[in-house]
């Protein structure tokens, strides 16, 4: 309405009443206030209602909600929106219509969070873009302001690529996605990085349609990691596995490529599916081994640094991406088995010879070994059948002690040539593991590399003295030294050993043989070629008792043909015939000398329990 138009006076306005001061007095006063309450908007406190931004300055914003004044809201909640102007409708709370200065007060931040959930879910079911203000850092990322929520913003959901300063992004407004909620504890998570791999999707499609095998890119090193090296292809990631930055080995990759760095990559393989890309750095220079001089041939002695090692052996570079393998097997003449580490170690600069080069296969062995004297030259002449050693104990086996006469020479001592009166069951009861020990050679098996060895042919057989010593049927005095079901051990004099089955362990009074007793034994057998000594405590006593039974027979027999009958019994002399008995056995007193430490023949004995 223009102002000619609000100058022209209402015809039915009343003048004349107006120049006297008279008003009309038939409207009162409180049908003048109904009709000024009923041209405003019936507002409630505590209700959230729509209003137009006024006025604006730079600390508050002036909203009309068609109530008789005009309410302020501070400028500090609308932070999130930077582009809010004067005519904008925004949502407010009443707080209260009047406060003690009638000012209506009013509340933007509150009218959003009393519907700000209704709008965060609606956002995630929709998968609508919001926006949101960034307001402080916190643990693991930022906090950002979302329809009035304070939401999650965690560090890996930023940006696509690692962010190494959050504080770039405090005070900033940005796009969002909400991805999760949480009713219970009312947390809201949002990213910032969904939106950009949306739009980075749809390049990686187009690229990846592009890519063939083969091809050569250049890229920005994104990330290094143990296992290898993440390029951004401009929209869509490679990796370069560890394996393929090198034709020499890498400890690790930060020794190759930098952050951030550009380097041209070439594409081994990649996968329309699954979005992955193999790219590869060192295809892009020729293999090492296509360079390798062709004069070099087997036999030929080189130097190389050792890079890795294994319990097998030792891998050697001789060249960067050229390795050769020295197997334990070659580190030593020895033939004792030990570990690689026993030999070498990372980082050694060491001479080896080539033993086997395969330039298809690019496989190199290479020995060590070699370069020194072969120990079994000359074997026959340095350890001649019957000549005398001294050896180092290295291992045992059930069956035998292995020694080491000098390093590359070993051989075998059989666990029946360790002695020849005691029964060794395992070589450990006789000997220890580096102990030296005394041998003797028995055979040499050249080809194969054996010596056999004998520790028992360094002494005389005392089995020839024993011969003579321990007839069948002499009777010796004994102790138990150990009792078992099949029988008991005895300790003869001069050490050897003996054995009696429980047939023969009966006493004349009928009770059991204990260990550590001393009885008088009867040798009922001798094996000198199976060190074997049988022997029986009860066949002493049985024989004069049947010595006794057989003189009784004989008397009776004799009264019997003289008719002689005598009342009186003549008396038993059963005393004075063991004494008799015991001085017709060849008990044997004579000593042996010198000998001494001689046990007992437990092999054979054991085959005696057996039957």
């Amino acid at each position: 309405m223009s102002e000619q138009q609000l100058s022209i006076p209402s015809a039915d306005f009343d003048w004349e009443s107006y120049e006297k001061g008279e008003t009309n007095r038939d409207v009162s006063k409180e049908q003048l206030a109904e009709t000024y309450e009923q041209s405003l908007s019936n507002v409630n406190d505590r209700e959230v209602v729509v209003g137009r931004v006024t006025a604006m300055n730079k600390r508050e914003v002036v909203v009309n909600i068609g109530y008789k004044s005009d309410g302020v809201v501070s400028l500090n909640e609308f932070r999130y929106n930077p582009d809010l102007k004067v005519g904008d409708e925004v949502e407010v709370y009443i707080e209260s219509q009047e406060d003690k200065k009638g000012q209506l007060i009013l509340s933007h931040r509150q009218a959003r969070a009393a519907r700000s959930w209704n709008r965060v879910n609606e956002a995630l079911e929709n998968q609508e873009i919001v926006k949101g203000y960034v307001k402080c850092r916190t643990k693991g990322g930022m906090i950002v302001d979302v329809f009035g929520l304070e939401a999650f913003l965690p560090g890996s959901q930023i940006d696509v690529k690692p962010i190494r300063d959050y504080d770039v992004f405090v005070d900033k407004t940005m796009e969002f996605r909400v991805v999760k909620i949480n009713h219970e504890f009312k947390n809201v998570v949002v990213s910032h990085k969904a939106l950009i791999e949306a739009e980075l999707e749809a390049q990686k499609q187009v690229i990846i349609a592009g890519l063939e095998k083969g091809q050569i890119l250049e890229g920005v090193v994104k990330n290094i990691t143990s296992y290898g090296v993440f390029i951004d292809l401009g929209g869509v990631d490679g990796l370069i596995h560890i394996t393929d930055l090198s034709w020499g080995r890498v400890t690790h990759p930060e020794g190759i490529v930098e952050l951030d760095s550009k380097i041209n990559v070439v594409i081994l393989d990649f996968d329309n599916e699954k979005k992955r890309i193999a790219l590869g750095l060192k295809q892009l220079t020729p293999h090492p081994w296509d360079s390798l001089s062709e004069a070099m041939k087997v036999g030929d002695v080189v130097k190389g640094r050792v890079v890795v090692m294994a319990d097998y052996g030792a891998f050697v570079e001789i060249a960067p991406g050229v390795e050769g393998l020295i197997h334990v097997s070659e580190m030593s003449w020895t033939q004792h088995l030990r570990s690689a580490q026993d030999f070498l170690k990372v980082g050694d600069e060491v001479d080896a010879a080539i033993l086997t080069l395969d330039r298809e296969e690019r496989k190199m062995s290479l020995g060590i070994k070699q370069l020194k004297a072969d120990p079994w030259e000359g074997i026959l002449d340095k350890f001649p059948v019957g000549s005398q050693h001294k050896a180092k104990v290295r291992n045992f086996t059930n069956f035998g002690v292995f020694v080491e006469i000098e390093e590359g020479v070993e051989g075998l001592i059989h666990i029946s040539d360790l002695s020849w009166t005691k029964k060794v069951r395992h070589p450990a009861e006789f000997t220890s593991v580096g102990a030296e020990i005394a041998v003797q050679v028995l055979e040499i098996d050249t080809e194969n590399r054996r010596l056999s060895l004998g520790h028992k042919q360094l002494e005389e057989n005392p089995w020839d003295v024993f011969e003579t010593i321990f007839l069948v049927g002499s009777i010796h005095e004994g102790t138990i030294v150990d009792l078992m079901d099949k029988g008991a051990v005895i300790m003869l004099p001069y050490g050897v050993e003996g054995f009696a089955t429980p047939k023969h362990l009966v006493k004349e009074d009928g009770k059991p043989c204990r260990i550590e007793e001393k009885l008088n034994f009867k040798v009922i057998e001798f094996n000198k070629d199976a060190k074997r000594i049988i022997l029986s405590h009860s066949r002493i006593f049985e024989d004069i008792q049947r010595a006794g039974q057989a003189a009784a027979t004989e008397g009776e027999s004799d009264a019997q043909t003289t008719g002689k009958k005598t009342a009186k019994k003549r008396p038993s002399k059963r005393g004075k015939e063991e004494e008799e008995l015991l001085a017709q056995a060849p008990m044997e007193k004579t000593t042996l000398g010198d000998i001494s430490g001689l046990a007992g023949l437990k092999a054979k004995m054991e085959e005696e329990e057996g039957k």
